[in-house]
């Protein structure tokens, strides 16, 4: 079995406890305006260019089959339009100023590079972790690769964003750690920014809490879009009215979508460049905390 993978980040120590390796699966059901991983919304293959990095050597032009590549008197024009994604033209890039994005893997080759790091996970209490993109929308690798880890005796962790319509119940049973995202509660608010409504995503988030499963709620905190007092307060209800929530992580909103949707040839959803100040980002926690014993802590 195959799957469509965009990253793997070894040494990890943000998506879940420990160190650990993060497997970035390809495609998502949602399309968050806010989004910093644009490159993982489709499900097929695609091609970053970054201009700056060219340094004209014609190489692409050589072995694309598609006439994508044309140099002139303006540069290195990459006619997107043209391109069948194959990826020929970033294999043969000496710069990579062309990557592909996208690569079809085996669970087995995969769990090549997850294995690497072994003695680490077993020191910090780390594991492997699958994210994306929403790797719920590939389940049946994301299940193989779970149990392969399981196998392994590999702690298990998995980020989503909860919209799935497949039954739960068989992977639950081989992931430790939930980080189930937690954007908007409003349902016409949550469809306009997310592309979905988000009654799927509590219902699975309250099936996962029945089964006993181990949670996170991660929580993107995202500038004109959920900053309310009420949003946190409604963070902090839900958590109280949940078994089995272990924390919740604030997650501040950063503009790295921007540039690699640029990157990609498309025009950025969301260009809002601020960060939010740090004193924000402690008051929305202290909301949280005011109403609930939940940990909270801030990424």
């Amino acid at each position: 079995m195959t799957g469509k993978i965009f990253n793997i980040q070894r040494f990890s120590t943000s998506d879940g406890p420990g160190i650990r390796t993060t497997v970035f699966f390809k495609g998502c059901p949602l399309s968050c305006v806010w989004c910093h991983n644009p490159e993982s919304h489709a499900a097929k293959s695609e091609i970053f260019y970054d201009a700056k990095k060219c340094i004209g050597c014609r190489l692409c032009e050589k072995v694309c089959p598609n006439i994508c590549h044309k140099f002139g008197e303006s540069g290195h024009v990459f006619v997107r339009e043209n391109c069948e994604k194959c990826g020929e033209c970033a294999k043969v890039c000496p710069a990579k100023s062309l990557e592909i994005c996208g690569e079809e893997m085996s669970a087995d080759k995969v769990m090549e590079t997850v294995m690497r790091d072994l003695p680490f996970y077993e020191q910090s209490g780390g594991g492997l972790t699958l994210s994306g993109g929403e790797p719920l929308a590939q389940f049946d690798f994301a299940l193989e690769l779970l149990k392969k880890a399981k196998e392994n005796g590999i702690s298990t962790a998995v980020e989503t964003s909860g919209f799935c319509r497949r039954d739960l119940a068989d992977m639950a049973k081989y992931v430790d750690l939930w980080l189930f995202d937690i954007k908007l509660f409003d349902k016409d608010e949550h469809e306009k920014y997310t592309g979905v409504s988000n009654e799927l995503i509590f219902e699975n988030l309250r099936c996962l809490d029945g089964f006993g499963a181990k949670i996170i709620l991660r929580c993107p905190i995202i500038p004109d879009i959920n900053l309310e007092r009420a949003h946190f307060e409604k963070i902090a209800e839900l958590a109280n009215s949940l078994e089995n929530v272990i924390a919740v992580n604030l997650e501040p909103y950063h503009p790295l979508g921007i540039s690699k949707s640029n990157l990609l040839g498309k025009n950025p959803k969301f260009e809002n460049e601020d960060f939010l100040p740090k004193e924000e980002l402690l008051r929305f926690a202290d909301i949280i905390s005011a109403t609930s014993d939940v940990k909270v802590e801030i990424e």
